[in-house]
């Protein structure tokens, strides 16, 4: 294949991830501190209900749940599938999958701050919704970015899997390319843009948490 031609191709892989990802962390991130709140609520229910969220979302296969999420609809309810219903399936399934992640990274976060900042906050006449958004959202954002920098990296390369359902992102290409070309280069050039990728989101976070870095 040509090489302008197997760029082209590639380049509309590699726009199909990045979509990907950048849905995923707009829906993930808010979604597990949602989640963080109820794993640490005084409410037993709400907390266990939450711990088991947890627990089977991190203890089964991305893969697998991308399945179930794709096919549930069909084999519990009947409903016919869309075409377009394979992308919301894959951001769906990737984001209940991260936000349990994200959840017990906020949670190490929130619980890392010393109980001191809270009496502070009660002193100085802070309700419990100003005290966590002012005084220790910002501490725990500074406490918790090298782990969410590390979940970044691997949602970057998470995103090859959602070839189970056939969306047709960076690494899918490149493989269709590369059996049709019988070469490797697709593979390398796609290997290239994941590492490069993934490069440019370290030197980023690596840059704000120089600038959180107060102390």
């Amino acid at each position: 294949m040509i090489l302008s031609t197997m760029l082209m191709e590639l380049c509309g892989g590699m726009i199909t991830s990045i979509e990907i990802f950048v849905l995923t962390l707009l829906f993930s991130l808010p979604l597990g501190l949602l989640i963080s709140w109820g794993r640490r609520s005084k409410i037993k229910p709400i907390r266990w209900l939450m711990k088991a969220y947890i627990s089977i979302m991190r203890g089964t296969p991305l893969m697998l749940q991308l399945i179930v999420v794709f096919f549930a609809p069909y084999y519990i309810f009947g409903i016919n599938l869309s075409t377009e219903y394979r992308m919301i399936a894959v951001i769906i399934a990737f984001s209940i999958n991260y936000a349990a992640y994200f959840a017990e990274i906020y949670r190490g976060g929130i619980e890392s701050i010393p109980k001191g900042q809270y009496e502070a906050a009660q002193i100085l006449g802070y309700n419990k919704f100003q005290t966590f958004f002012i005084i220790i959202l910002p501490q725990m954002i500074k406490i918790v970015l090298p782990s969410i920098t590390n979940e970044l990296i691997t949602l970057v390369k998470d995103t090859s899997l959602s070839f189970v359902i056939a969306i047709p992102e960076m690494f899918t290409v490149a493989k269709q390319i590369a059996a049709a070309d019988a070469s490797i280069t697709a593979l390398m050039v796609a290997g290239i843009f994941y590492y490069v990728f993934n490069a440019l989101i370290a030197l980023l976070m690596e840059a704000v948490e120089e600038e959180l870095d107060y102390y």
